[in-house]
């Protein structure tokens, strides 16, 4: 008949056991709770009893300590009363009376390192056992703060003295002596003071509360010898032969806490278990203990825990046979279905069950057997799948070996990071130029790897990576694991998984130095071409005009002599003479705007700042220091074109009214600053055109640091500053002072 009950019958047969089981389950629950309630009630009326008991202590013993501290204070202000009234009658002088006075309060002592000292409403130390104290001002020192506010009272601090390991707490009372402004203060630890403290004055208040039938509370010293006891007051437990001593040093060392141990008393017949919860007092070196025994407060559970375990065991006794009759009708059937089932492990699925019920046994029996069809079904198909799996996965691996095949013979530096920057992996010609290996770089950042003054343009391009976009040849420099800086141009993009989201970006960096090389030559190849050119209209082509106006002026007097009607057409030959002298000495000055060493750069910049006010009519000043002097021309040169340039491009774009040119050294560093008050750069311009390169690029030649500083609507700042002595290239590591034309031109 089971076999034609339905499942749901059966699993009300089991809530029944179950709920069998709840009952016995949740009596031995309320039994564990009521015990566990039972002791925590017992723990804290234990703990709160040893809270009162310390705290009775304790202020008896503060008061002990306040009255005999302020007993000593008023009887040594009596003694300072006495020698002021003597300096009052003309017996002893102020001076004397303070030393006379000072001498009799240091003579005293208080406890075994108790003292006397004064100080005055300053904190001035004015009378102290330590020579080397006096006069000194200890006001930085909390509790003389509050000394020096209240001047008379008792205060409790805690003080470490030199050469103790840890603070320990004192107390003080002080009197104030108005005419000597002496603020007299007698201190002293409080642990000496144990022996002022008498139990009988509370002997009666800890034995007097009981837990429980013979529950009692009781104090002990360090030494084992018990203060308060209802039996065994007086006696040491450490020197007692037949009572047990080992818990008491357990307290000892615990200080504080909760211990549960067997005890007999005199007068038991056994040992029962017992509670104990104990706190220290330091100062005295005392233990306070609220004790009681648990068999007191267990015995009504007792006879519930005996009730619970017979109704247990009779709910088990008639459950039994129910729950094996039934647990059986289910679990044959499915010892069939996992024998089943571990036949399909090893690949066999040709077994399938009988159903010989109707109920959900028999239902799962019909299902398992379209299973294991399906599985059958899936298992062929999945074959063939594996099989079209395998092709594609050795295709990948041919590609992937091609594709790691071109990145490995790339002569460029080509990095692959994950979606927040970590290296995955980076090819040959990376370790070849920078010097780090893969296996150390691998999973971490290249954060090292960036000079700090390039992290503003680093980001930029980070941030342009992330956002989609592609970036190519940017330039910028990098360091090698030696710290060398390299100068590289750097292209990269994004690349994604196959749902569409960000998987990381490949970034390539090509090594420029040798380029950056040819074009510093060539740009100093062109800068010494022009001054060339510069100096020979200065020096050979403008004498020569010069030479012929002053011919032609010597024909203009003649023809004037002779009153020839020539003399006008001689006048205005003279006169195109002179202006073509005059553009011989400015394209001169343009190509080879003066010889910038010594103070030629700060004469070649407050020319700047002339011609820009005459030309463009709006204010420039140039500020420069005599102080700075240029020794390598070169270097002049190329700061006379930075400036010139920021020059030429705040009054081009930047809409300003006033421009200053600034020239200073400060250290070890020469600075150059274009400041001007215009519009500024907007935020989303783009601030990377030619004009700014092209000093950038001035900049890095002469191993300067270029910045540029913008708010819109206040203004912009270029910023050029290099060391004095700085070599004017990187590549060389050296000064090129001009060419030899240059340096007999500098010398004449």
């Amino acid at each position: 008949m089971l076999n034609k009950i339905r499942i749901r019958h059966k699993l009300l047969i089991s809530y029944s056991v179950v709920l069998i089981l709840s009952i016995s389950i949740g009596s031995a629950f309320i039994y564990m709770v009521v015990r566990d309630k039972i002791t925590a009630e017992l723990e804290r009326e234990l703990n709160n009893n040893t809270t009162a008991i310390l705290n009775m202590v304790k202020t008896a013993a503060a008061v002990s300590i306040k009255n005999h501290l302020r007993a000593v204070a008023e009887k040594n202000l009596e003694i300072i009363r006495y020698f002021y009234d003597q300096t009052q009658n003309g017996r002893l002088i102020p001076t004397k009376a303070r030393q006379m006075a000072a001498h009799v309060l240091l003579a005293q002592t208080i406890g075994d390192s108790g003292y006397i000292y004064c100080m005055d409403s300053v904190g001035r130390v004015k009378v102290h056992p330590q020579p080397a104290l006096l006069g000194t001002n200890v006001a930085d020192f909390a509790f003389v703060r509050e000394q020096l506010a209240r001047k008379i009272g008792y205060i409790e601090y805690n003080w470490k003295n030199p050469g103790e390991t840890a603070a320990r707490p004192k107390a003080l009372y002080m009197v104030y002596f108005a005419p000597w402004d002496w603020i007299v203060s007698a201190s002293t630890y409080r642990n000496e003071f144990n022996s002022l403290v008498n139990v009988r004055d509370f002997e009666k208040s800890v034995l007097e509360p009981r837990f429980g039938e013979t529950g009692y509370a009781f104090v002990i010293d360090g030494s084992g010898r018990i203060l308060i006891h209802p039996k065994l007051q007086g006696v040491n437990l450490f020197e007692a032969r037949d009572l047990p001593d080992k818990y008491l040093k357990e307290m000892q060392r615990r200080k504080s806490g909760k211990i549960v141990y067997p005890w007999k008393n005199p007068g038991e017949s056994r040992a029962r278990m017992k509670m104990v919860i104990f706190n220290h007092i330091p100062e005295y070196d005392w233990i306070v203990a609220s004790s009681s025994y648990l068999d007191e407060f267990y015995d009504p559970l007792r006879t519930i825990r005996n009730l619970i375990i017979a109704t247990a065991i009779m709910t088990f006794m008639l459950v039994l046979p129910i729950s094996f009759r039934i647990g059986a009708s289910i679990t044959d059937p499915l010892k069939k279905l996992m024998h089943h089932f571990d036949r399909m492990i090893v690949g066999d699925f040709s077994a399938r069950m009988v159903s010989g019920s109707r109920d959900e046994i028999g239902q799962l029996a019909t299902y398992y057997n379209r299973f294991a069809d399906e599985i059958e079904r899936y298992r062929d198909n999945l074959e063939k799948q594996m099989d079209r799996r395998r092709s594609v996965e050795a295709a990948l691996r041919e590609s992937e070996a091609r594709y790691r095949s071109v990145m490995e013979a790339a002569p460029d530096p080509i990095v692959i990071y994950d979606p927040v920057g970590l290296v995955t992996y980076f090819n040959p010609a990376f370790t070849r130029i920078f010097g780090w290996s893969l296996d150390e770089c691998l999973g971490k950042k290249m954060d090292h790897f960036v000079p700090a003054e390039n992290w503003k343009e680093t980001n930029r391009m980070i941030a342009a990576v992330l956002s989609g976009e592609t970036i190519s040849s940017i330039p910028t420099r990098r360091y090698t694991r030696n710290r060398a800086v390299v100068d590289v141009s750097i292209s990269g993009a994004t690349y994604l998984d196959r749902h569409g989201k960000l998987a990381g970006s490949v970034i390539i960096l090509r090594d420029v130095t040798h380029s950056q090389k040819l074009q510093n030559q060539v740009m100093e190849i062109g800068d010494r071409v022009r001054r060339r050119i510069g100096q020979d209209l200065h020096d050979d082509l403008a004498p020569h005009l010069i030479g012929i106006q002053g011919l032609g002026t010597v024909l203009v007097e003649n023809l004037r002599e002779e009153t020839s009607t020539s003399l006008p057409l001689a006048g205005k030959i003279v006169g195109l003479i002179a202006a073509a002298i005059d553009k011989a000495r400015s394209l001169a000055r343009g190509l080879c705007p003066v010889h910038l060493v010594a103070h030629g750069l700060l004469v070649a910049l407050a020319d700047i700042a002339r011609q820009t006010e005459a030309t463009s009519k709006i204010a420039c000043r140039f500020d420069g220091d005599e102080t700075v002097v240029m020794t390598d021309n070169t270097v002049a040169m190329h700061l006379y074109y930075i400036a010139r340039e920021a020059v030429q491009n705040a009054v081009k774009h930047a809409q300003a009214d006033h421009i200053a040119i600034l020239l200073a050294q400060k250290g070890e560093h020469i600075h150059l600053r274009v400041i001007d008050n215009g519009k500024g750069i907007p935020e989303k311009s783009d601030a990377t055109g030619i004009g700014l390169q092209i000093m950038q690029y001035r900049a890095s030649i002469i191993g300067a640091v270029f910045q540029i500083t913008s708010n819109p609507g206040t203004g912009t700042t270029v910023h050029v500053f290099l060391k004095a002595s700085a070599p004017h290239s990187r590549e060389h590591g050296k000064s090129n002072h001009g060419t030899p034309t240059e340096k007999k031109n500098s010398d004449r």
